[in-house]
């Protein structure tokens, strides 16, 4: 069990417009508007709306890939849009991505050795975080590769084949075998598990709450599984139509929630999927 003491991430009365014709003027559309929350270190958030709520453009601007209209954003106390050049080079090490897809996630052409491999070959042999002057590079590579593999329930006969020949749910533990590589802190969970069988998304949910216990990942985890939020979060944020309506614990916001919309989230689905435990 952690104790959560110190926000990693800070999200303070932020907004995103985007232009769009309407006949012969520009007009803006807001698409997220006035949100502010904190994520916790080594707690998971869980951000739940329907399609069309926000939650994916929340989660690009954490990630720095899109720029808030206005408010701010603060990882670790650093400013995102104020940041210099390596202070957000080391920032995205620190924060990876798990997408929804896992079929368009991966570089078909790649084989599972280089994806894997890729975050250092962007941030360095040094990103390793280990003893590397005993090995040659390759050896190294490939040592820590098979032992990302391992850790999410593949074996080092993957790092040779390429995503085609895995399942679903396999390329989903490629990714986050990949996003695991850097060792960050925050990982961004968006829909991980929508676009697969419902016995598989339980066991990839399974491997995520393993996967926090065991390295103290802090996660922000977007769904528009209301159950799902409810078993994998510390704490459950509600977004409509961009705004954020309720924020509380999982377990006392699902059991009285305050907000019709939230009523609406629980009530349309209100079994976990078979496998989740």
């Amino acid at each position: 069990m952690y104790h959560f003491c110190m926000a990693l991430v800070q999200v303070d009365a932020v907004s995103k417009s985007y232009p769009r014709r309407a006949g012969l003027r520009t007009e803006l559309r807001t698409v997220v508007e006035d949100v502010s929350f904190d994520i916790l270190a080594g707690e998971t958030l869980g951000l739940v709306g329907e399609s069309g709520s926000g939650k994916t453009t929340v989660a690009r601007m954490i990630l720095g890939l899109v720029e808030p209209s206005s408010g701010s954003i603060l990882i670790e106390g650093i400013n995102i849009a104020q940041a210099s050049r390596p202070q957000m080079k080391d920032l995205r090490r620190q924060m990876q991505p798990v997408f929804q897809d896992p079929y368009a996630a991966l570089n078909p052409r790649m084989k599972v050795f280089d994806i894997i491999t890729e975050p250092w070959a962007i941030h360095g042999i040094e990103a390793l975080n280990t003893a590397h002057r005993y090995h040659n590079p390759k050896t190294l590579l490939r040592m820590r590769a098979s032992e990302l593999l391992r850790e999410v329930g593949l074996d080092d006969s993957a790092l040779g084949r390429h995503p085609h020949e895995f399942s679903g749910g396999q390329r989903q533990r490629i990714n986050i075998a990949r996003a695991l590589a850097l060792r960050p802190k925050l990982l961004i969970l968006d829909e991980p598990v929508s676009a697969l069988d419902v016995s598989v998304g339980a066991q990839i949910i399974n491997l995520l709450r393993s996967l926090q216990h065991d390295h103290g990942l802090t996660y922000l985890f977007i769904s528009h599984s209301m159950p799902l939020v409810r078993y994998l979060s510390t704490r459950i944020a509600v977004m409509e139509h961009g705004r954020l309506i309720e924020i509380g614990e999982a377990e006392s916001l699902c059991a009285n929630p305050r907000e019709a919309y939230t009523q609406k989230l629980l009530a349309a689905t209100p079994e976990l999927p078979t496998g989740v435990a």
